[in-house]
């Protein structure tokens, strides 16, 4: 099968290129022809709020030849993205949709294969985003319209999809794992590379920060956990990060929380989550977390917050424990999960992997 796929690739840097990276992978890797496509400009620079949308030499990410034609703000590029593609005459577009801002791109080019009897195939990262604006659910719903297949990848992103699309042809594909970060590092080895301490309980909080995360509610956890407990907090901040600071310097627990205040490379994960003893996610609302895949590689226990699909993803394969979206909540989550034994969850993750591989997942997104 020739199949185009339409997203962010190298030089592009983040999770949605590493997701898209290993589709290209998966899917020649089980024979189909593959041809991506990339954006000549993803953002422009004043909307952006990291540091930088590209790979810098600290990133071990996969380089996937790419053609990049599709400017999101330029129109005329829509055509001659189309148009690519359609020379190239492919069977299928597969598209990956996270945010409203690339509905109108992307749609115009979705509109255009589909009328010429093509397959236009969208993998939905959040079909409403997590800090929503009046124009999301309008766009949304142009975009979802312009795909013959939708595949979501939580119970609560389908239930979002069909609430603005009832009839959408969608399915539900588990997210698979993020394994091209290399293997696990002995853990004394691993916080000898960090100035953690090496004997407390080590607790994770990693990722882009945003509102929605609930960093604040993880920091004042801290202050009701003994000194048995340290927190690293690794990740860049989208927004002031002054806030999050001035609870921790007010907090009891400031001088057991190590802050890594910036954009994460591919190279250090391993060691991050090979020093970690639970991942937490305390968020205060969600669809699903790209971080979870992560940590079921290095078979890393979580503690998450009720809220979206965490609850389902976590306690129905009992990798963790599932607290309330409040500071005491997540203490008490953190204490039963150590008190538990993290053995017992690390066993269920290994059964996870096993399930959530990228094979599967290119066999199941092809049956569709």
């Amino acid at each position: 099968m020739k199949i185009a796929l339409l997203s962010a690739f190298y030089p592009f840097r983040g999770g949605i290129a590493q997701f898209n990276a290993l589709l290209y992978k998966s899917l020649e890797g089980q024979g189909h022809e593959v041809k991506a496509y990339t954006f000549s400009c993803q953002y422009p620079s004043v909307l952006f709020p990291g540091k930088t949308q590209y790979v810098t030499e600290a990133d071990k990410a996969i380089p996937i030849d790419s053609e990049a034609v599709l400017n999101t703000v330029n129109p005329f590029s829509y055509e001659k993205t189309a148009k690519e593609i359609l020379k190239w005459k492919p069977d299928v577009l597969v598209m990956k949709y996270w945010m409203s801002f690339f509905a109108p791109s992307l749609g115009y080019v979705a509109r255009r294969l589909k009328k010429k009897g093509i397959k236009t195939i969208c993998i939905i990262d959040n079909a409403i985003p997590h800090e929503p604006r009046f124009f999301d659910k309008l766009f949304a719903r142009f975009f979802f319209h312009q795909c013959t297949h939708l595949v979501v990848m939580s119970e609560i992103v389908r239930n979002d999809l069909l609430r603005l699309c009832p009839e959408a042809n969608e399915r539900l594909l588990p997210h698979p794992l993020y394994d091209h970060f290399g293997e696990a590092i002995e853990q004394t080895a691993a916080r000898l590379q960090t100035s953690l301490h090496p004997d407390r309980k080590t607790l994770l909080f990693f990722g882009l920060i945003r509102d929605y995360k609930g960093l604040d509610l993880l920091i004042q956890a801290m202050s009701f956990l003994d000194d048995s407990y340290q927190l690293l907090i690794a990740g860049e901040s989208y927004g002031d990060f002054g806030k999050y600071r001035q609870i921790i310097e007010t907090s009891p627990a400031k001088d057991r929380i190590q802050v890594r205040n910036q954009y994460i490379s591919d190279e250090e994960v391993p060691v991050l989550f090979s020093v970690t003893d639970a991942l937490v996610l305390p968020y205060k609302s969600a669809t699903q977390s790209g971080v979870i895949p992560v940590a079921y590689h290095f078979e890393v226990p979580i503690v998450a917050t009720d809220v979206g699909s965490l609850k389902d993803t976590i306690e129905t394969a009992g990798t963790g424990i599932v607290c309330r979206p409040k500071a005491e909540s997540i203490a008490e989550g953190i204490r039963e999960i150590f008190s538990e034994g993290t053995e017992k969850f690390i066993a269920n993750i290994r059964t996870e992997k096993e399930k959530l591989s990228w094979n599967n997942f290119v066999q199941d997104l092809i049956d569709f």
